[in-house]
């Protein structure tokens, strides 16, 4: 590999997400003397925050996608690149499709969207507590965006108790239509903020999980939507604050005109501070100008 390398004689090699595999190539690269630029960062702010110093040993410079790890990698001396966010290019793109409601067949009744995730763990734990809701707002029908990679029947054994529907696939056009959501700590907190749909953020865990996670977790919230605010936006539910009274609660708040209209000024607030699309664009031009220098 270092031959090849060597024989191509790149500028630069460029590494894009994918924390572990492209750390162990950045220190690979660095150590040959080839240049390492990295887009989207690791996320060493959330846990071993000494991370950083080995980013700052071997990348020549880092493109990050949230304002925040600006001021967490100045913590190290090290100087980064905020270059926006690449889900405002995908909610952009976007269009959401006119006759879903038909297509999906859920009627014209009010939605509350349930996003439990995409691992089987995290909706095994979550999504039981999110149907349950099916019962104590009735004037609501509830759809899950499900995900085709897990077993149906993940979703299908709830659907014999509660009355609840599932969508494949397609949570962009369910959260379109939805009044309010429930969703998995994740990148879909930040996707259901920029649908402007209020929601409650739900996370459990393994009580071993959720002992570790307390001990090596440094940040003060676990929704990217609260982390890029850096203050209370969404409320999180989180582990044994995530049952069926807090839940009923938390969405009765949001479903009223007060409470949506606050979720949406924090969510304008967020928008302001991600800036505008084009985020991948503007990291590859950044890129050239330092090569050029």
């Amino acid at each position: 590999m270092q031959k090849d390398i060597q024989a191509y004689q790149p500028d630069v090699v460029i590494l894009i997400d994918y924390a572990g595999f492209n750390m162990r190539v950045a220190k690979f690269v660095k150590s040959i003397g080839i240049k390492t630029f990295y887009y989207i960062s690791p996320k060493v702010w959330a846990w071993n925050q000494s991370r950083a110093l080995n980013i700052k040993k071997f990348v020549d410079r880092m493109f990050v996608i949230f304002p925040f790890e600006k001021d967490f990698f100045k913590k190290y001396d090290y100087e980064v690149d905020y270059v926006g966010n690449p889900l405002f290019d995908a909610i952009a793109d976007f269009q959401p499709k006119p006759n879903f409601r038909k297509e999906a067949r859920v009627g014209q009744k009010p939605i509350i969207a349930l996003l439990p995730g995409s691992r089987h763990q995290e909706v095994a734990k979550i999504l039981p507590m999110m149907v349950a809701q099916a019962y104590n707002f009735p004037d609501y029908q509830f759809v899950i965006a499900g995900v085709s990679n897990l077993p149906k029947e993940l979703y299908a054994r709830w659907q014999s108790i509660f009355p609840i529907k599932v969508v494949y696939d397609d949570a962009y056009n369910l959260l379109s239509v939805a009044d309010a959501a429930l969703v998995t700590s994740g990148t879909a907190t930040l996707e259901t903020a920029l649908l402007n749909v209020p929601q409650v953020v739900c996370y459990k865990t393994s009580g071993i999980s959720f002992a570790i996670a307390k001990m090596v977790i440094k940040v003060p919230y676990i929704s990217l939507v609260n982390l890029v605010a850096q203050k209370k936006v969404v409320p999180e539910l989180i582990q044994n604050d995530l049952n069926n009274i807090t839940v009923q609660e938390e969405l009765n708040k949001i479903l009223t005109p007060e409470g949506r209209q606050a979720q949406l000024e924090g969510y304008a607030e967020v928008k302001a501070l991600l800036g505008d699309k084009g985020a991948s664009a503007k990291a590859g031009s950044l890129m050239v100008d330092y090569l050029l220098k």
